[in-house]
């Protein structure tokens, strides 16, 4: 256990934020779903609207740096093609 008032902080700090993170991940795992589930049922509009929701949801994980900048562009870039297809 912490023994100092600084280290509780940090401990509730860490807490806070792993929720946060937690919130973040599971999100984009599933706009990334439905993105295939839309691809998958050949639906172009449902496809167009899930692939726009998801790249929104993974630039804000970017700019906070929980994913990896070559992630997002990997994964955008997947969408694209499957929107162009």
């Amino acid at each position: 256990m912490a023994n100092t008032k600084s280290a509780l902080k940090y401990i509730r700090k860490t807490e806070t934020r792993a929720l946060r993170n937690r919130q973040v991940k599971t999100r984009l795992k599933t706009f990334a779903k439905k993105v295939d589930a839309a691809s998958a049922a050949g639906d172009k509009e449902a496809l167009a609207v899930a692939a726009r929701d998801f790249i929104s949801i993974l630039d804000k994980a970017g700019k906070n740096g929980l994913v990896h900048p070559n992630k997002i562009a990997r994964q955008k870039a997947r969408c694209a093609r499957l929107l162009a297809a």
